[in-house]
């Protein structure tokens, strides 16, 4: 049996958008307790030369929910680099993408697969077919960023593990 685009993206983003839900959750628990500045943590790095904490949630709901707008749109550009949302507001956008995702029709999805998508930055501009898009483009920096949200919360000593990142499995019992 072959996955489906469908399963490739909206089944991908979702899972772990769940993980990245949970981990979120996780975090704001372990900052009331430790008594850490939400603030504070919105603006933590891992390293100086990286985006802070608050950009790398934001572009966990840019390259699913945003990416899944673009393949609709046919266009693409990266997130905002401005601090515009505090930690509930970051937790807000992170359910307002897997709400978006879960409503999308499993058809509609499909009939995405052949067609294509721009990815525009500044004056540049980069074609993609919408499977290239999201196998080349999307998921892996889907993945980075949720991975990235994850290592700070780990870095500020939130108890964190390996399943909180994956969220629900997809396992035939």
């Amino acid at each position: 049996m072959s996955i489906s685009f469908y399963d490739a993206s909206v089944g991908s983003y979702l899972q772990v958008l769940d993980g990245v839900a949970g981990v979120l959750d996780k975090g704001a628990s372990h900052a009331a307790e430790a008594e850490l500045d939400l603030r504070e943590v919105v603006m933590t790095r891992l390293r100086e030369d990286m985006m802070p904490f608050h950009f790398q949630v934001v572009s966990v709901a840019h390259h699913s929910w945003g990416a899944m707008q673009g393949l609709q749109k046919g266009t693409f550009s990266p997130p905002s680099f401005d601090l515009d949302k505090d930690y509930p507001g970051l937790q807000a956008l992170v359910a307002e993408a897997r709400d978006g995702l879960s409503g999308l029709d499993e058809a509609e999805v499909e009939a995405l697969a052949g067609k294509s998508v721009v990815f525009k930055l500044r004056k540049n501009e980069l074609p993609f077919t919408n499977q290239n898009f999201l196998l080349s483009f999307s998921l892996p920096n889907f993945y980075f960023h949720a991975t990235t949200t994850y290592d700070i919360l780990r870095m500020i000593g939130v108890p964190l593990g390996k399943m909180h990142f994956l969220g629900q499995m997809k396992v035939d019992i």
